[in-house]
This record gives C-alpha cells, structure tokens and sequence, in this order.
C-alpha cells in the first residue's frame, strides 16, 4: 500500500509564507551559481577527477530593508506580531521561524519549500539538520515516499543523502550536481567530540586532504533545522556557523527561541482546523474508600433499545477450589456482589446494586459506595492497575475498529513500555512476557464477545487473525543473538531517554505501510517508549504506556505519536469537513484518572501559546487584515473602534480586556450577538480575529474515552412515514458545470472595467521623515535612540511606471491564481479599458492581485449559475443511518426523545437544541432525523451535510417532506460564502430530485427556529 498525497491549502500557506519573503529576489543566472570546487591535494595523475565545476546556492541581493519589508508584508497577511529588526544570529542574517503543529505535515512543508525556492529563485542546496536518528530517519523516509508526488508538480527529484563521514563520495556530488540537493545530519554529527564526529572538520587523507565541512559550506547552503529547540546549546549553534548557510529556516511546534516568525499554525489553529486527531482519554482513578478493602473496578456503562443500563465490572470472585480471581461481570438493579463472588466477605455489607446511571456514567451500590466508570477501588497493585489498562485499550480498539472497518481504515493500538522482558522474556517457556500474556488473556475474553455478535464481514475479519499474530513488539535487536533487546538511551541532554538506534527506527519506518494493510494480522503493537519518536503512523488510534509517568515525557508528547489524520485502504487521508473528527479520534488510554491527565495535557497546550496575543482593545485590531473571498481587507481604526465596542457592550470582554468566556460559550452554542452593519460583510473574518486572542476556554474539548455509547435506532425508524421520505432524498448524483468562456470573459471584464467597484491598484507610497538632533544630547539619549527627534513626516504616492527590472509573466500569475487557460486570461486582458490596464506599470503587484480577486468573483458566479446534478445508478442505503456510526457522549443530550429515530440527538448549538425540543413535542410532526454525517450532497466547494429529515402529518400540513438546514442567523450577510454557495447548489439538488423521482416534492430550506419551518411547510 502506498500513502497519498495531495495539495493543501494550510501546508501551502505556510510554503507561501517562506517564499514571499524573498519577493524581488532574481532567478539565479548561471554565472551567479557556478563556482570551481576545491580539489584538494589529490593524487599524481588523477587532478583532473577533482577539478570539476559546481553549483552552489546564489546570493540574497536583496537589502536588509527589503527582506524585512517581505517578512512584515508576510506577518501582516496573518496578522502575525511584527518584527522591527532582522532577527541575526552568528549562524546567519537571515533567521524565519516557522511554527507548525506536531501531525500537520512539518516535514512535507519545507520539502515543498525547497522545490519552491528552487523554481522561483534558483536555490538547489539544501541541508536539513534534525536532533536524533529517529528524525533523522523519519526525514529520509518522507523525502523517499514523497518523491513521486512532488515529481508530478515540479518535474523534477530532489537527490538526497544521509551525511556519513566514511562516505564522504557523496559531498562530491552534492557540489558539482546541478539539480536539488539535500543533505540530512543529525546534529551529533558535527558538534559532538567523538573521533568519527570530529572527522568532518579534519583534512581527511581519503577526502584529497580536505575537510568536508570546507566542501560543504562551499555551497552556500539553506539550512533547515528541524525541532531547533531540540538544538540549542552552545556548542551546536557556534558550530552552524562553519556550514556558512545563506539562511536558516526553523521548523517546530515549540520554538523556545523566537526569531523572525512568518507563519503560525500551532495547537488551537489545528484542532480548529481539524487538521489534527481529536482527543479522548480513558482515565483510571484509584480511589481508597475508608472502611472498605473490597476491590472493584467499574469498566463501562452499556445501554440498548430494549433493556436497561447494565455496568460492566470487574471484582473478585471465589472458585470451587477455594482460589480467589478477579473476574469482569455485567451487572443490573439489585445484583448483590456478596452472591456474585460466592460470599465473599469484602462483599457482605450492602454491596447491591440500587443504581445504574447511563447519563452520568455513576454506578451505586445499597451501602452509599458511588464508583464513576474508570474508578478502582481496594486493592490496586501495579499489576492490577497495568491489567486494566491493556483491557481499556484492547476495548478503545474494538470499539474502534467496528465503526472504521467498514469504511477501510486499519486501527492500530501502539503500547509503549520501558522493558523488553515485560513483553518477550527468553526464559519463559513461550517466551511471552507478562504483558504479552495480559494481553492474550484479555483480548480473548473480548474478541469472545464480539463473534457472539450477529456474523458480519467484520466478524470474519477477526475469526482469521489468530490471538498470537494479532500482536507484535519493536525493539532494538541484539546483532549476536538476534534477540529483542532494550535500545540504548541517551543519558542527558534534549534526547534523554531517547535511542539512537537507527536499526530499530529503519524497522518501525519500513514496516510504516505494510501496517496499514488490512490484509496485514498486527494491530496491536508493543513498542519500547526510547523509540517513541520513530512511531507517527497516522493509524495509532489508541496509545497506552504501561510504565510510571515522570516529568521527561510531557502529556503532549504523549499524544503527539498519534495525532496524524488517518488513512483508508487506497491511501487516501480520512479529512474530509465533515466527517474528520467522527473518524480521526485518538484515545490515550492513562495511568491516572481523566481529569488529571486532561489537567496537565491541557497545560502543556497552553504554555505552547503563550506568544498568542491576549488583550482585546483597538490597537490590536486596528490594521489587521481580513482574508476575505474577494480579496483581504485591512481593519480601519473606525472598524477597530466598532470591534471593541461590540466586545464591551455585549460582554465579551473582562475586566483586563481578555475575551470572557462567555464569548466562547456563545460562539460554541451559536448564539453570539449580531455585528454592527458595518462588519456584517466580513462577520466570519472578524469572528476569526477575535478568536485569534487566546482564553483558556479555546483549548480543545478532550472528551472521556468511556463516555460515548451506542445510540441504537428505535421504532420511529421503521415508521412507513419516514421510508417515504427516505426513498425521495437517498438518491446520489454528480454535478456537471456548463459554461462557455466567452460569457465569463464579458462578466469579468464588465466586473473589472466598472467605474465604482472595478480595478483599481494602490500606488507605491513612500514616507519621508526629516529629523533633527535634540538641544541637549546625552549618552543615554544616544543609547536609547532618542538624541534625533522626527520634525515632520510626508507620504509620497509614486503614480508614474516604476520600470521594474522585473520581469512578470502576467498571463501566467493570472492563470495560476484564477485555474482558467492562457487563452481565457488573454481574452480579458484585451478586453480591459487603455486606463485601467495603465494601472499594472504603476503597481504590478497589486494589478495581479486585484484581477485575480475579480475575476475569481465572477468564476464562482458562473459556476453557480450554470450548476446542474444528474442522478448516478447508486443510492444512499439504510445502513448508513448505523454502519460506521460513531458512539456518542450523551450526557447533555436531554430527555429520551419520541419522535426522533434515535433515543437521544446530539445537538451542535442552542439554536438545533430549541429546535428539536419543538420539534419533538409538535402533533405535526411524526417522525423525524438528524441525517448522518455520510448523507453528502457534492458541491464545487466541497461536501454539504443537510442537518434534518422531517415528515409532517398528511393532510395538516402543504409540505408533507421537508429537509431543513438549522442556521443561527437567516441573514445571508452572516452567512459563510462557502456556506451559501452550497445551500444554493443543494437547492438545485433538491429541484432535480423533485422533477425527476418525487410526485410529492420535498421541500429543502434553511431556518433558524421551529416558528420559521412551521411558517415554510403552511
């Protein structure tokens, strides 16, 4: 099986971010890059072999001045602090960080970057230095996987190596090769004191008595420092300066040192985003109950259509023979553990059940004992404690594995432990480790359960995987004996209790796809945690580490192995809007109880966002940019002015000007108070700038891993009523745009020769500011900047040609930023007015950016306009309403409902929660749905996800069959472009459907409350 890869917006944005710092910066001349590459001393009769030509990275000619005028155009397009100065370090003058959260693609973004420096400016030399063999290695493997991917973008490979010093051939080529070149080191290569470390500084008989780093830095390189943080002792940073880089871009979630940062997509932007897993945490609370030494251990609470709740524990039992085990029992109402154990005496004072409660997850015994899913109570040793957790995990996984296996996504479970003799012990018989044998027993008893279930594919799946193959450990392996072993560890420094067994890591990375195969038997893997840096396969779907928490691993790294988005059979990534964060949880299954684990995971997020802007007043919002779909909008000091005022008057803010909770609770449950008319237009971009303030309230829900249940389907399922409905809308089609490019040339041109709306570029503006030194002049004024005052200050507008020495491709960027042909672009620029077009010598930049905004406006009219869906052959089956169906958290899910096909809904804002409520209670209504997440219609813009299917009584109401959309606002300003883009295309779905297979149409529209759709349907 091979990993896919595809272009995305977010890993482009931060490519783009890079790039544009060099705007103006020439392609690379011949001339500018050729260079003769140092012999050496080489032997009689061979000196022509060493005195060939090389190639090495051009000089930045752009000033100082300039590049920091990119960097801030940069940072203001993300509203991003601005930098004053260049940020330099011994190492370079050009230093830009860019932050990236773990799981979001690092790696696959600066090999983007190197294929994009190369084409826009010439740069072919590349080094990319990482902190550990497992980086290091991770690094080789995804320049290996994605170079067919890139090949079909750039149509050209990069040629990469891993720096050896006893091959140092390979320098040779890296010099005198043309193309991209990249180099990987790890940092013990060149700043540790070894011999074989130091030998890249020595003159080298074998190298023709030269030193490769002379041969290296030769080439003017780019470095790439993968985790810098990772990097930043003494010794390292002074030994950067050797490699004589033309820049150093930095690469990290966690930058401890800040330099020029150009772009940020950190913890919060990626979950919002959902760009990353979800996360979810089985804790276990050992609980130590004052008169009582019964051990208990409550699992789960599990609900069904037709009986009630039932709890899952696991207590002690006595056998025939008079041994005592611990074994796991369901229990109901009135279950008496004293009987249950065979009169145990732990068990003899009122340990009978008189409660069990599915909404809160509490199980209550007669004697006052109240145990929450995941508490232990009695005796808990550290055997005990790991079994449970083995048995937690094997149930995440299961539990797991039959909602994905459908949808052909392999689940893997990844244990870390810190001994090999705990999983594989060469003195036992079997050579089964403790664990191994935990784990066999455990998965047994539940693996018997589910093949008690009704015979399916799945069932079949598992029936050919046996217990023994179903498992398997990576660890180091002993090169005499062959045997696992425990990896060697670093001992201190960034890398403590890391391995640096590259052997180890080459067998985890080349395992990486096989492991995603179905057709593979591992699903559970046991792994030792000093390689934990080499697992970031995007199918762990579940992590437990069986061994003590201390303070060397972080929670966030913890959950950072398995945060990558998933992937299905084909390779393809699981990411789509709407269904990304059913498919793509992680659960951790945790050592201590949920609520201290989600503690400090939240913690350590937190102190990850420390750099996020705090306070919300108007010189904060003030110049910000909105990205809006027509082009960005910088905020006025009115706008800012206006801003502040809502947060004030609303509420939002407290006493420090922090965004209040109360903001993001009503943002989360849709019922934030209406903009001023004025930034109604960009509601959404405003909405985002606000959210760009951090409060602790913004940190991602982590949900309790045992709190979502079965939700099964009830009789209003099988009411002939809602088969009705279902047979009218379940039909799949494809859309089809029909245009031809001549009445997009006209609207375009019309749209970008109007004489209040159309074209219009920003002249160049330049500031002069004429000072003077101060009367009294000291040398702290000297040293603090304030001995000159500025007396005045001009803005000048540069209306004439600039007569750039650069050359533009109009056609070309036009066509890159609109996707239409060469042909089509050139039709509209010969369309354009004498006057407007003049503008493009005045600001060449801002002509592009402006016709591109226009133009795309226009497109996406068109499209629209032009839309039409033809029914396919296949249809939406019934069983969509409950294969792959995620269990839900219905703990604020309200009463039982009657009229819903489900028992219980899960509402995503005040506004469905009102709606359903009304919904539930109306003698119009007789059944109704929340229609699934696979219920897709497809859009030019993507996947649209209709909320409700609602059928009404015959004869009371004009629309018997209604699909509704739930919207907090009715105002289309308030409105997402893309949101309504798609409700228009559903609106010709629907239209077709109608003409084509329903006599009694159903009625598609959007409301924002029961009162609307009852106003809509009479």
């Amino acid at each position: 099986m091979k990993l896919k890869f595809k272009t995305q917006a977010f890993q482009t944005a931060a490519v783009q971010a890079v790039v544009d710092c060099f705007k103006g910066q020439l392609p690379a001349s011949p001339e500018a890059i050729s260079y003769r590459i140092d012999p050496g001393k080489a032997q009689k009769g061979v000196d022509d072999l060493f005195t060939e030509s090389g190639f090495r990275n051009a000089d930045l000619f752009l000033t100082d001045a300039a590049v920091l005028d990119n960097i801030q155009q940069v940072q203001r397009g993300q509203n991003l602090p601005l930098s004053e100065t260049l940020v330099k370090t011994k190492a370079a003058l050009i230093n830009l960080d860019v932050e990236m959260e773990t799981g979001t693609g690092k790696t696959y973004c600066y090999i983007k970057t190197i294929f994009e420096l190369n084409r826009r400016y010439g740069w072919s030399k590349f080094i990319i230095v990482v902190p550990s063999i497992a980086i290091r290695e991770g690094v080789a493997k995804s320049l290996q996987i994605t170079a067919e991917h890139f090949l079909e973008s750039y149509q050209k490979k990069t040629r990469f190596f891993i720096y050896n010093s006893r091959q140092l051939h390979q320098l040779e080529s890296f010099s005198s090769d043309a193309g991209i070149n990249v180099m990987i080191i790890n940092v013990q290569a060149f700043n540790a004191t070894g011999k074989d470390n130091r030998r890249i500084y020595d003159e080298l008989d074998d190298f023709q008595s030269r030193k490769p780093i002379d041969v290296i830095s030769g080439n003017r390189p780019i470095l790439i420092l993968d985790e810098p943080q990772k990097m930043e002792g003494g010794k390292t940073l002074d030994s950067l300066v050797n490699f004589k880089p033309l820049m150093v871009l930095r690469y990290s979630a966690t930058h401890k040192t800040t330099h020029n940062k150009i772009h940020r997509l950190d913890a919060l932007d990626a979950y919002n985003q959902k760009l990353v897993k979800k996360i979810a945490v089985r804790g276990i609370a050992v609980k130590g109950l004052a008169g009582t030494n019964a051990y208990l251990y409550l699992q789960s609470i599990e609900t069904s259509q037709s009986k009630p709740p039932i709890a899952r524990v696991e207590l002690e039992q006595k056998l025939a023979n008079g041994t005592i085990k611990r074994v796991l029992r369901k229990l109901g109402k009135g279950d008496n553990l004293f009987d249950l154990s065979a009169e145990l005496d732990q068990y003899r004072d009122g340990f009978v059940v008189s409660d069990i409660n599915a909404n809160t997850d509490t199980l209550n015994f007669t004697n006052g004992v109240e145990l929450m899913v995941g508490d232990a109570i009695g005796d808990v040793n550290e055997a005990a404690l790991r079994r449970i957790q083995i048995r937690e995990a094997i149930k995440a996984h299961f539990d797991k594995e039959q909602t994905l296996f459908q949808q052909g996504v392999k689940v893997l479970t990844l244990f870390f432990i810190d001994e090999v003799a705990k999983y594989r012990d060469y003195e036992a018989k079997d050579d089964k480790g403790e664990y191994a044998k935990i784990f066999e027993e455990e998965y047994d008893l539940y693996l018997n359960e589910i093949l008690g279930l009704e015979e399916s594919a799945y069932t079949k799946y598992l029936k050919d995987i046996s217990t023994e193959k179903t498992h398997s450990g990576y660890f180091s392996i002993d090169k005499k004996t062959k045997r696992l072993t425990n990896p060697d560890e670093e001992k201190r420094g960034e890398n403590a209790g890391l391995s640096n067994d590259s052997d180890a890591y080459d067998l985890i990375l080349k395992d990486k796809e096989r492991l995603l195969s179905l057709d593979e038997p591992v699903r559970f893997i046991f792994s030792h945690s000093a390689l934990r840096e080499g697992w970031d396969n995007p199918n762990v779907f579940v992590i437990c580490a069986l061994k003590h928490s201390d303070n060397t691993i972080s929670r966030r790294q913890e959950v950072g192995r398995g945060l990558r988005l998933s992937v299905n059979q084909q390779g393809d990534r699981m990411d789509n809007p709407a269904t990304v964060h059913d498919v793509n949880v992680l659960t951790v299954v945790a050592s201590e109880s949920y609520k201290d684990f989600v503690a400090a995971l939240q913690k350590d997020i937190s102190a990850t966002l420390t750099d996020r802007p705090r306070i919300a007043n108007e010189e904060f919002f003030t110049g910000k940019v909105l990205k809006t779909p027509s082009g960005d909008v910088q905020v006025t000091p009115l706008q800012a002015k206006q801003i502040y005022k809502y947060l004030v008057k609303n509420d939002y803010l407290d006493d420090a000007d922090f965004i209040s909770a109360g903001y993001h609770d009503a943002k989360k449950q849709g019922s934030l108070a209406e903009l001023p008319a004025d930034l109604q237009p960009h509601a959404d971009q405003v909405f985002q700038l606000i959210g760009s303030l951090f409060n602790e309230s913004q940190l991602p829900d982590i949900e309790d891993g045992r709190r979502p249940k079965d939700n099964p389907l009830n009789t209003n399922f099988d009411k002939q009523e809602f088969k009705a409905l279902w047979n009218r809308i379940n039909r799949k089609a494809a859309y089809r745009v029909d245009f031809n490019s001549n009445e997009l040339v006209r609207k375009a041109v019309a749209s970008i020769n109007d004489k209040d709306a159309g074209l219009r570029v920003t002249p160049l503006q330049y500031t002069i500011q004429r000072g003077e030194q101060t009367d009294a002049v000291t040398v702290e004024k000297l040293k603090s900047g304030g001995a000159f005052r500025i007396a005045e200050t001009k803005v000048e507008y540069n209306k004439l040609s600039i007569h750039s020495a650069v050359k533009y491709d109009l056609i070309g960027k036009l066509v890159e930023g609109t996707q239409l042909t060469r042909r089509t672009v050139a039709e509209i620029l010969k369309a354009i007015n004498v006057a407007v077009f003049a503008q493009f010598k005045t600001n060449p930049e801002s002509f592009i950016a402006e016709a591109i905004r226009l133009i795309n406006e226009q497109k996406a009219t068109v499209i629209v306009e032009h839309l039409a869906y033809d029914p396919v052959e296949d249809k939406f089956d019934l069983h969509i309403f409950t294969a792959g169906q995620s269990k839900q958290d219905f703990s604020n899910a309200g009463n039982k409902l009657q009229r819903h096909i489900y028992d219980y809904v899960v509402t995503d804002s005040k506004v469905e929660r009102d709606f359903v409520k009304e919904l539930d209670t109306s003698a119009d209504v007789v059944v109704y749905a929340k229609l699934p997440r696979g219920f897709l219609i497809p859009t030019p813009v993507g996947d649209y996800n209709p909320d409700w299917a609602i059928t009404f009584k015959e004869g009371a109401i004009k629309h018997i069959y209604f699909v509704a959309e739930t919207k907090g606002s009715m105002s289309s300003m308030e409105l997402r472009e893309i949101e309504k883009t798609k409700i228009q295309c559903a609106r010709k779905f629907f239209d077709k459907m109608n003409r084509q297979f329903a006599p009694e149409n159903v009625r598609y529209d959007v409301v924002d409350s029961f009162g609307k759709l009852m106003d809509v349907v009479r």
